[in-house]
């Protein structure tokens, strides 16, 4: 169900904010919404998985706070951000 290392390295070059950028929030929401949708397939195939069911809700609570947190920081960086994840539809 997680991403395989690969894919989260793709995701930390495509989202980084310099070289070597691993903890920027861009980073993090990133990597956290790539987990979202990879958990949301599984549950859909799985309904009675309740105890992945609730990592996706903590994954969703943690990528709701940082959006905040860059909300408050920087509203131009959050736009972009979640125009480029597809967030907010």
């Amino acid at each position: 169900m997680a991403i395989s290392k690969e894919r989260k390295n793709e995701i930390m070059k495509e989202y980084a904010r310099h070289e070597g950028d691993t903890g920027s929030v861009e980073v993090q929401v990133a990597v956290l919404t790539e987990d979202i949708n990879t958990l949301n397939d599984h549950i859909k195939i799985h309904k009675k998985d309740f105890h992945s069911y609730r990592g996706l809700m903590k994954k969703i609570g943690h990528r709701r706070n940082l959006l905040a947190y860059l909300r408050k920081k920087d509203v131009t960086r959050y736009r972009e951000l979640i125009q480029r994840l597809g967030l907010r539809r």
